[in-house]
């Protein structure tokens, strides 16, 4: 299986096949957040998460993928650190600024990021098409993040310290796909790299959540925590998993940019299952972020 997967690479069909991945990828990533998005604290969940697809990987890595090769252990402990980092800014913008709001500026921040970066490390280019595709979905993601930050009601004060970590954690997004695309391209076999991460960086988390935990005066129930963890282990291992493989078969930047239809599936699924109310405005920015995401694809 993993032989005819890794015979798609530089071919048109591996290209679609990415195409599918990272569109499922998206989907899942819409539902992933929606798990922290809930009451339970984004500590909380986030170590609950990384635990479980921590020991979900255990017998992947130990009777199925291949061992890492010597030059591929640097690049799976650096992948580790910028992985942790990331995910404590994200935790932190939860923390203090609204889902709604915080959430859209990471997502509009990491492909722009992206696709410069993987310019200069792996020497990508996108002509003036796919560069205004990735203008009119970040623009369109930022403008969705405005609406909610006004339509919400929020506090614009309380919500400054909230969005400066969502940058931070756009960031993080553009460093971890760069860096990881480079992982998943340094091995003969992309699993080993995938699987190992997933294995290695789950455990970093888990001790600042059960610090958080021992500080609480009212702990959430075990059942709940353990529930979202092994949830949203499987959805990260499919989803992450899926992006990570993608980008050995076709250009990071386009992975990138297509991931973040996230936003626009988030919103669907608000639409379509809670009944949450879109208006024009929003209906508007989700067709701009699917013209976005349209035009890198198939604008080359």
């Amino acid at each position: 299986m993993t032989d005819w997967v890794l015979s798609l690479e530089g071919t048109e069909l591996g290209r679609r096949f990415a195409f599918v991945l990272v569109i499922v990828a998206a989907i899942l990533h819409a539902v992933f957040g929606a798990l922290q998005k809930g009451k339970l604290d984004p500590y909380l969940t986030r170590g609950a998460i990384d635990i479980s697809y921590s020991l979900m990987s255990i017998p992947i890595v130990l009777f199925v993928v291949p061992w890492p090769e010597p030059h591929l252990w640097p690049l799976l402990f650096g992948a580790m650190i910028i992985h942790f980092v990331y995910k404590l800014c994200q935790a932190m913008a939860y923390e203090r600024g609204d889902y709604t709001v915080v959430y859209p500026v990471v997502r509009g921040m990491g492909p722009l990021i992206t696709v410069v970066a993987v310019g200069y490390v792996f020497g990508e280019d996108y002509n003036t098409l796919q560069w205004a595709g990735v203008i009119c979905l970040s623009t369109a993601i930022f403008a969705l993040a405005g609406v909610n930050l006004v339509q919400n009601k929020l506090d614009r004060r309380t919500m400054g310290v909230g969005l400066f970590f969502a940058v931070l954690t756009g960031f993080g997004v553009a460093a971890y796909t760069t860096w990881d695309a480079y992982g998943v391209r340094a091995t003969v076999n992309p699993f080993t790299f995938i699987f190992w991460l997933f294995m290695l960086e789950g455990v970093l988390f888990p001790p600042i959540s059960y610090l958080r935990l021992s500080r609480m005066a009212k702990k959430p129930a075990f059942s709940a925590m353990a529930t979202r963890g092994v949830i949203g282990g499987l959805i990260a291992i499919a989803s992450f998993g899926a992006v990570m493989f993608a980008t050995r078969l076709d250009k990071v930047g386009e992975v990138a940019v297509l991931r973040e239809t996230s936003v626009l599936f988030a919103a669907l699924i608000g639409w379509l299952f809670l009944k949450e109310k879109v208006g024009l405005l929003r209906a508007g920015l989700m067709v701009a972020i699917a013209a976005g995401a349209i035009l890198v694809e198939f604008g080359g």
